[in-house]
Order: structure tokens, then sequence, then C-alpha cells
């Protein structure tokens, strides 16, 4: 240990992961205290290809970041906006001390992918409606980046699977979903999937495929099979099949700490999908290992939106 430093005490935040405090009751966990800007050297910027509203926040960005001080590094996108050199996001996702991305949840979900078990916090800049995951619109983005900087923007901690592809007793494939992970038919066709949890049979799904969702992912493609909404403070994951041939095959909450186990029957054309974004084929025999990582990932939210006014907005609930 160098001079002039010390070890961290049990409240105090160590130095490579920001602290985060419990949640609260609306599922808006925050550690809006810890004065995360202090340490902010670097930031990376990600935008969403092809989109003239991207570029121009990307270059609006630059001026603003140029202003405060702050070292930038830009991926493809963004660095073609901007006019500078381009970096990989797997440097930006390991090299920034914060993490800017333009675009919208999909754009967000592929950094995050790039983050892989690296504790930084993600403020995603939605150039749309409001996001699920993206919350702050590009016309905030000044001031939530002044936020960032200074330390008052919140940080929740999203809960994240590991996600293992095993053939023949042997992993072949990892990944690390925010969102979820999706077995389904690759033809128009129903199939038999087996879903054990701690080696205990759940259930053999005769559906066009499930979902394991996260409560982040809760809102996205389970959502739209029909399974329930979760705040993204709950310790759970969801099992929800798609178009089940029995009507009372419905959506089930377990807790996260259980491992999955799921395999289609022989025969079965299916495929595995991580986050929308990653797909791969399966095989007979193959098997699908879900469980909670101990790698979750750091969003940077506005403290002053709870997740109900995001579910209000997005899902225009009391709207007639």
């Amino acid at each position: 240990m160098k001079a002039g430093t010390h070890a961290p005490t049990a409240n105090e935040p160590t130095p490579t992961e920001p602290a985060v405090t419990s949640p609260a009751p609306d599922g808006r966990g925050s550690a809006c205290g810890t004065r995360l800007g202090a340490g902010i050297a670097t930031v990376g910027v990600a935008i969403k290809p092809g989109v003239a509203r991207a570029e121009a926040a990307a270059r609006d960005l630059a001026k603003w970041l140029a202003a405060a001080g702050v070292r930038v590094l830009y991926d493809e996108p963004a660095a073609r906006a901007v006019g500078v050199a381009a970096r990989a996001h797997a440097e930006l996702a390991q090299t920034a001390d914060l993490l800017v991305v333009l675009g919208g949840d999909g754009t967000l979900l592929a950094l995050a992918r790039a983050v892989g078990e690296r504790a930084v916090p993600i403020l995603g800049i939605n150039l749309g409606t409001l996001g699920f995951l993206a919350e702050v619109s590009v016309d905030e983005m000044e001031s939530a980046l002044e936020r960032a900087l200074g330390g008052a923007l919140c940080i929740e901690r999203r809960l994240r699977i590991a996600v293992e592809h095993v053939r023949a007793g042997r992993t072949i494939g990892r990944w690390l979903a925010l969102n979820d992970a999706v077995i389904t038919s690759s033809v128009a066709r129903l199939i038999e999937i087996e879903t054990r949890a701690d080696d205990r049979l759940v259930s053999i799904y005769h559906a066009d495929g499930l979902i394991v969702s996260t409560p982040t992912g809760s809102t996205a493609y389970s959502l739209s099979a029909g399974g329930p909404i979760l705040l993204p403070s709950l310790e759970a994951l969801v099992l929800t099949p798609i178009c089940p041939h029995t009507l009372t095959q419905r959506p089930l909450v377990i807790p996260d700490s259980v491992v999955l186990e799921i395999a289609t029957k022989p025969g079965a054309k299916a495929r595995l999908t991580v986050d929308g974004q990653q797909e791969v084929e399966l095989v007979d025999h193959d098997r699908v290992r879900v469980r909670r990582s101990e790698h979750g990932v750091l969003l940077m939210v506005p403290p002053q939106r709870s997740r109900f006014d995001v579910l209000r907005a997005k899902l225009r609930w009391g709207e007639r």
C-alpha cells in the first residue's frame, strides 16, 4: 500500500466501484451522495449509427466536454460525427470512468455488453421518447452531465444474468445479459422446453419459446409475451413462456438465487438469443444454464424521476 493511502472501511466505497445504497421503495436505488464526479477524468461516448440527431448531439456533447476539461473517447459513429479518431467499444468500456450512450435502449445494451465485468457507470441519453434504460432526454443532456460530473445523479445497480451454452458437459459459450436469455424455435412450430431450478423440475413448456428475464428485462420481450413488470430493485427472475400451448403455463417469478438448466427435447430446432443481440443455434442435448451474475450494470439516472414516472410515460398509464 502506498504512503498516504488507507484501506477502505466497511462503510467506505472501494476505489474501483461507486457505492450504491439500498433501493428506495419505488425501485430507485441511489448513490447520489458519492461525489462520483470527482473521479471522472475520461468519458466514453457511443452513439446509435446512422441517426442524424445522434450525430448532432455528439457534436454538442464534444464541445461541452471540451469546455469541462474532460478527456473523451468516441466509438466509430461518434468519432465520424465529431471528426476525431475512433475507438472500439471494448476500449471505451475498459478505459472510461463514465460512459455516455446517445441512442435507444439497444445502443445501451450493446455498450453494457462491452463493459463485461467492469463496474463503470453508464448514462443513457434517449433521442426519442423516454426509454426504460436510457431515461435522460437529449434536451436534458447537458444538465444531466453537469450533475453527473458533480456527483448529483443517482446510480442504480441493475441485476444481470450469466448465461452459459453447455454441450456434452463443456461450456462452449458465455454471456452476461442485462435484459434476458431467450430460447425459441428456429421454425414456426411448437417445441418442448424442459426447465429445472436447482436441479428440480419446474415444467416442460410446450410453447414457441421461453424467456428468462431480469427485472430490467421485464419491460422488454417478456412484457410483450404477457409477463409481469418487476421493479429493478427486486431480486428475482421471470420465466415467461412464449405462446404456450397449455393456457395454465403462465409466467413465473422465481428467486434470483436459483440456477436454471434449460434444454429442448431431441429433434427440436431451437436457438438461444441473449439480450436480443447475440444468437447461437442449439443442437440435441445442448443445455442453457442461467444464474445471477455477481457483476451488475451501473446506470446513472435522474434522481427526480421515479420508476413509476418512467412506467407511466412509456406505457401511458392513466391516459384515455
